[in-house]
């Protein structure tokens, strides 16, 4: 066996493996369509010593419903077919036998899924357990003994099933955070989540190291639990969708607090944090009006602590300057965090 394809092709297969590891789908458009209801019969019952004993045609069953349903271990789209078809209602039958309801068909979804059709929000699944029917089954038809009458005792007519609602739904992930960190690729915000917090996000010395969020849990002596998400780095432009665009500002949304994160070895602070803020404004009016702290991070490089006052001193919100990568900072930075949750009413 040629030596050279056997390790080519096994690079391949683990390439291709870590591919897929790292695609994460938080928008999807899907297809669905829910099952018919079944056909009325139409059936006259024959028996001995009774030939014309009267209809006994049976009502067709219900259609298959889509339903989706909120669970938290579920984190995206990617278990989800593209076409969703439920099943059809069986058929009446003679003897008043009415058709097979058919089952559901029932999908997983993250919680923060919003669901949209024709460009409007359908469902907002917020709730551990909420279901939402995106298509309703049709109903099914009635069999001829439903119309038998003291008047027509030999009806000879039956419904059809109703048609299971059909429709393209386009679902969207808004990821579910008490505070969002944000900032400029490679600002520390993967290493600062695993310095709070037990989560484990990628960290490199490269751009979009964190190309999906990552929610950690920060827990406090009093049992209080926040959790606070790292969400994909932004660049100016985002607002057009350039760079990770919208996929990072549509998980910003439902945090009721902002952490902005700043680099503060290497970029101008104030002029940072000012297009940080102007991206949010510009993505979604009042974005950046959440309350909010600033984390000047990556002191442990910064020549003097001169440098490190006065950025403390020129940005408007609260600063909590830390080494994210030493630790150094971090117990002021959750006593911070568990203030600024406290006193955050959630208005939105």
């Amino acid at each position: 066996m040629n030596v050279r394809w056997c390790a080519t092709n096994i690079s391949r297969w683990f390439s291709s493996k870590a591919d897929k590891k790292r695609q994460f789908i938080d928008w999807k458009k899907v297809i669905l369509k829910a099952g018919d209801g079944g056909n009325g019969s139409v059936h006259f019952r024959r028996q001995k010593y009774q030939p014309k004993a009267g209809p006994d045609g049976g009502d067709g069953g219900r259609g298959g419903s889509v339903v989706l349903i909120a669970d938290y271990s579920v984190k995206e789209f990617a278990h989800l077919p593209k076409h969703i078809k439920a099943e059809n209602g069986g058929a009446g039958r003679a003897d008043d036998c009415k058709g097979k309801n058919a089952s559901d068909c029932t999908f997983k979804v993250p919680l923060g899924t919003v669901v949209k059709a024709h460009g409007h929000v359908i469902a907002d699944m917020t709730a551990e357990g909420e279901t939402f029917v995106a298509a309703q089954g049709g109903l099914g038809g009635l069999g001829n003994a439903y119309f038998k009458t003291a008047l027509d005792q030999a009806p000879n007519i039956s419904t059809e099933g109703t048609p299971g609602e059909e429709k393209v739904v386009e679902l969207e992930l808004k990821t579910i955070a008490d505070i969002g960190l944000v900032g400029f690729p490679n600002a520390g915000k993967s290493t600062l989540l695993r310095a709070i917090s037990r989560a484990m996000p990628t960290v490199a010395a490269y751009p979009f190291t964190t190309i999906n969020p990552h929610v950690g849990i920060v827990e406090f002596e009093d049992y209080l639990q926040i959790a606070v998400a790292d969400i994909p780095g932004l660049i100016s432009g985002a607002h057009l969708n350039k760079g990770l665009g919208h996929a990072f500002l549509r998980h910003i949304e439902r945090c009721r607090c902002l952490l902005y994160v700043l680099d503060i070895s290497q970029t101008d602070s104030l002029t940072a944090f000012a297009s940080l803020r102007e991206e949010l404004e510009l993505y979604k009016d009042q974005l950046s009006k959440r309350p909010a702290a600033i984390v000047a991070n990556k002191i442990d490089i910064v020549e003097s602590e001169s440098v490190i006052q006065q950025v403390v001193d020129t940005l408007p919100l609260p600063v909590i300057p830390v080494s994210a990568k030493h630790g150094k900072g971090i117990p002021e930075l959750k006593k911070k965090l568990q203030k600024l949750f406290n006193d955050t009413v959630v208005i939105f």
